[in-house]
């Protein structure tokens, strides 16, 4: 089964035989990071048994079990539990992004905005909330907490409204800073985030973090940081602010909060008096190592170049299409025919008014014009949960051909990138990725097929 929706459009023009090997790849690399297969491999039940790993659970012995959860790869998370489970689960509090498609059983399913949150995921938050402090000594809370939670589960300190919290939002996603850098913003202007959650908890039912990770080196409380301790600070909140001269343009309120930080007011640093379990299931570099892996079974020299890219998308094209001349003319790092895996989540700076786009299809157009004539070269920028910034689109794909298809057709690539205005161009192109929702939220792949 492809991910990808629109196969036979984008194997149309271009390099099309090269192109076919390359989002088999791709896909292969997708279904590496499948938070469905991982749980059904994690948790077992047999009779009153629950396994968690090395983690053993009479069932008899314990109280309820809850489901919480939110972020673009929780609802495959919370289906294999209730596939595991079933009527033994009480209740559930299930959050998912507009456009996830599934039903589920024993748990609420509730949806709402991602990039920018929005009432809907407000009133779901104050859901989640109030079944955690509805927990009893004994119980079990299996957490799905995964990448875009922020966005998805928006509980805002007192003093600080959603439309408020929307700005900030908008402002920290277009300013290039990272996701940590960010997330230390979000987690201290939030009353779930930050381990605020987990405290909600009572501290003798067991706490069992189920997560998918979208953040590089896999730090648990960026990951899933309502349901584990903070390790960031209201001084990171204010670097932050201050590295990217966000004072100014964030709300009054949110001003005043942030600097008045103190200790009293911090994030839970010490949960020790909580029990809880925490399990990765799936690693931000799986997509990597499935596509890496996939490459080798088709016999093609392979490297995985970083699974740590940050920075400017577009410049970030230009590297790999450097890389490609490197191969093409110097015979190194690898012979061709070879394949160029990175991953890691690159950012795209926006000052002023801005188009249609994300870092991925940024990155695929960067590339696209130093690549153009040079040899049989294909390069892909993939988000991994099928969405692209706050389009419709997982990424793009170009070749040696893409630019001067461009030209042919009357479009300026360079122009369209400095307005981030890219998705009209790849859709213009035909080489916009359409996946839809995929269930998973990784690092991003970049992938680069050199003949």
């Amino acid at each position: 089964m492809s991910y990808i929706k629109n196969l036979d459009t984008l194997l149309a023009h271009g390099n099309g035989r090269l192109r076919r090997i390359a989002l088999d790849i791709v896909d292969h690399g997708l279904a590496k990071a499948d938070p469905y297969k991982a749980v059904k491999e994690l948790v077992r039940l047999r009779g009153d048994i629950l396994q968690v790993g090395e983690l053993r659970l009479d069932l008899k012995k314990q109280g309820r079990i809850f489901l919480l959860g939110t972020g673009k790869a929780t609802y495959p998370i919370a289906r294999a539990l209730e596939e595991i489970l079933g009527d033994r689960i009480a209740d559930g509090v299930i959050i998912c992004k507009y456009g996830q498609e599934g039903t589920l059983s024993r748990s609420r399913l509730f949806f709402s905005s991602h990039p920018i949150p929005d009432e809907a995921g407000f009133q779901a938050a104050g859901e989640a909330l109030a079944l955690a402090r509805n927990t009893q000594p004994g119980d079990i809370v299996f957490a799905g907490i995964t990448g875009g939670s922020s966005a998805l589960m928006p509980y805002p300190v007192e003093g600080v409204t959603l439309e408020e919290k929307k700005l900030v939002n908008r402002l920290l996603l277009t300013c290039s800073a990272n996701i940590i850098e960010i997330n230390a913003v979000r987690k201290h202007l939030s009353r779930i985030k930050g381990g605020w959650l987990a405290k909600a908890i009572h501290p003798r039912a067991h706490l069992i973090n189920l997560t998918v990770s979208d953040v590089i080196g896999d730090p648990l409380d960026y990951i899933t940081c309502p349901t584990v301790p903070d390790t960031s600070s209201f001084d990171d909140a204010r670097r932050t602010l201050t590295k990217y001269e966000l004072w100014e343009k964030v709300p009054a309120s949110v001003s005043r909060y942030l600097k008045a930080g103190n200790e009293a007011l911090e994030t839970p640093k010490d949960l020790s008096d909580h029990l809880i379990d925490n399990f990765i299931i799936v690693a931000g570099t799986a997509a990597c190592e499935g596509a890496a892996a996939r490459a080798r079974e088709l016999d093609f020299e392979t490297m995985i170049l970083s699974t740590m890219l940050e920075g400017e998308s577009r410049e970030l094209g230009g590297t790999f299409a450097a890389v490609a001349k490197e191969i093409l003319m110097n015979r190194r790092p690898l012979k061709p025919p070879c394949v160029i895996i990175g991953g890691g989540e690159t950012t795209v700076k926006i000052t002023g008014d801005a188009g249609q786009g994300g870092p991925n299809q940024e990155f695929s157009l960067g590339a696209a014009l130093w690549i153009d004539g040079i040899g049989d070269v294909v390069i892909i920028g993939q988000d991994s949960d099928g969405t692209d910034g706050p389009t419709d689109f997982a990424g793009g794909i170009v070749d040696n051909f893409t630019a001067e298809r461009a030209r042919k057709l009357g479009i300026d690539i360079y122009a369209a990138l400095n307005r981030h205005d890219v998705t009209p161009v790849l859709l213009q192109l035909e080489d916009a990725i359409l996946t839809g929702a995929t269930g998973t939220n990784v690092n991003d792949l970049k992938l680069m097929l050199v003949m």
